[in-house]
């Protein structure tokens, strides 16, 4: 599957039904080239305006299920949400 394809489906978290969004990125490891993480983006900053201030790392490992239009996930959605720009390993 290619990042174009996971792009176009929406996160939904299986613990509360709640949507998450849709996949902006993911995070790879260079040596192995498996996915870590699925990067979705946060609220924005202002109505949706002005770009955003935090997103959405979800752990590759909290994938439960890939189907042709959502990404089911299993996360506490206040654990996985952090600052846009800060790093976390794999």
């Amino acid at each position: 599957m290619r990042l174009y394809e996971l792009r176009q489906k929406e996160v939904i978290n299986i613990r509360d039904c709640q949507r998450i969004g849709f996949v902006a990125d993911i995070d790879m490891d260079p040596a192995t080239g498996k996915v870590c993480q699925l990067i979705v983006p946060g609220q924005g900053k202002w109505c949706g305006f002005f770009g955003r201030d935090t997103e959405y790392v979800i752990g590759w490992k909290c994938v439960r299920q890939i189907g042709a239009d959502i990404i089911l996930v299993d996360v506490c959605a206040q654990e996985t949400l952090r600052e846009c720009g800060s790093k976390k390993n794999c």
